[in-house]
């Protein structure tokens, strides 16, 4: 198994055709062969959970059986050719299963790994589907979590991704460790309590908490590669 997030963006006049691919786009990926699970994606402005689209940029996740079939779709099916098009630039980081828990509408995309012992980068990814009913505690309380991320020890950079605004969203970020991630999660003291209020006042109808390893990464987003020299 291999897991890729394609992270692509758009000129302000391509947008309309970025609006059109989360519709078109589905077809090919469902007639994918050796695609196990995909989901388009939209995207925040601020790096996690956010109620700010940014309409110049989107994305893609998606398990695939093998590298060979991954190789074969981003070199010539027809979303690749779509962003070859329209996009202006296109990232994409290949991913390794370390740890999932919880469901993706319904499923367990990536397994039940859990490899323990892992060093060097980590990739983390949360997601979650929010009640309607708790959308106004929930926004209450993750605004500050990007910024205090971003300066966390470690951390190296995240995208907001999601399947639809405002009530189901995702953050994907990476960073230098295993260590780096647990004290963000657990010594930070804001991003600690919004755990707890998780728990607390059930704001989620489902969620899923995954760890990959970070095996490749290629392309540029925003001008660069994030990760160049770093893998």
């Amino acid at each position: 198994m291999i897991v890729s997030l394609t992270i692509i963006r758009y000129r302000k006049a391509m947008v309309p055709f970025a609006l059109l691919a989360m519709a078109i786009h589905r077809l090919p990926l469902w007639l994918q062969k050796d695609c196990t699970f995909w989901k388009l994606l939209g995207s925040g402005r601020n790096g996690t959970f956010d109620l700010n689209p940014d309409w110049q940029q989107w994305g893609l996740m998606a398990v695939w059986n093998d590298r060979e079939t991954f190789d074969e779709f981003d070199k010539s099916g027809f979303v690749a050719k779509w962003w070859d098009m329209f996009a202006t630039e296109r990232w994409t980081i290949l991913l390794e299963p370390l740890q999932s828990h919880g469901k993706w509408d319904g499923k367990s995309p990536f397994g039940s790994p859990n490899i323990t012992g892992h060093t060097g980068l980590v990739a983390v990814l949360t997601r979650a589907t929010i009640r309607l009913n708790k959308l106004k505690g929930f926004w209450s309380n993750v605004g500050g979590v990007a910024n205090i991320m971003a300066s966390a020890p470690g951390y190296i950079t995240s995208f907001g991704i999601g399947e639809a605004p405002v009530y189901r969203q995702a953050t994907f970020s990476i960073w230098k460790s295993v260590e780096d991630v647990k004290a963000f999660a657990y010594a930070s003291k804001e991003h600690a309590d919004v755990i707890k209020k998780t728990r607390d006042e059930n704001w989620y109808s489902e969620e899923l908490f995954a760890r990959f390893k970070p095996v490749v990464s290629f392309g540029t987003i925003n001008g660069k590669n994030p990760l160049e020299n770093l893998i």
